[in-house]
């Protein structure tokens, strides 16, 4: 019965480092008013009929805070890239050159702050939702386990500890949206 206890918790708290790695990569796609080339992580741009991330058919560099520049290897792709940002709809307009493309970030309104403040809390519950829902399957299997005959006292062990996991897990979770409005907020 120890083996099957330890793998649920096992199985929990890998299901709750996969919603804390969620929202590490959906926070860094929210810009805060620094040139990050993370934020164009997850647009893909059509490439002789494959979908390609744009790193893959071009390198992106920073040139300043503000800026990134994209130089794609092949210049027959500066329209591509240009049409999957747009569509992407990051919130910056493409400037191509006919050589480069460059992304200008334009500086952060506050308005526009707390947007950008809301939408990582937002990021956050849907983190704290999977913690929850781990814990929630982890707990339902103890009880499926003490059903079968597992004894009480073992079973509540098991969600102290499984408890114990949630809590600190969403104590990460709310750290990493301190540090992300905190960083969205400086100016």
């Amino acid at each position: 019965m120890q083996d099957q206890i330890n793998k649920i918790v096992h199985t929990c708290e890998e299901s709750m480092t996969k919603a804390i790695g969620h929202l590490e990569s959906g926070l860094v796609k929210i810009r805060a008013g620094k040139a990050n080339p993370q934020i164009l992580e997850g647009i893909v741009v059509e490439y002789y009929g494959s979908h390609v991330p744009i790193n893959q058919i071009g390198n992106v560099t920073i040139l300043d805070a503000r800026t990134l520049n994209i130089q794609p290897w092949e210049k027959n792709m500066l329209q591509p890239i240009e049409r999957a940002i747009i569509a992407a709809n990051i919130g910056i307009n493409p400037q191509n050159d006919g050589v480069n493309i460059r992304l200008f970030l334009p500086p952060l309104t506050e308005e526009r702050r707390k947007e950008l403040v809301k939408k990582s809390h937002g990021e956050g519950e849907t983190s704290k939702v999977g913690v929850r829902s781990g814990r929630r399957d982890a707990i339902e299997a103890i009880k499926k386990l003490q059903k079968d005959g597992l004894s009480e006292d073992a079973a509540k062990d098991a969600e102290d500890t499984i408890q114990q996991m949630t809590d600190k897990y969403t104590a990460i979770v709310e750290k990493h949206l301190l540090a992300k409005e905190k960083e969205i907020m400086a100016i």
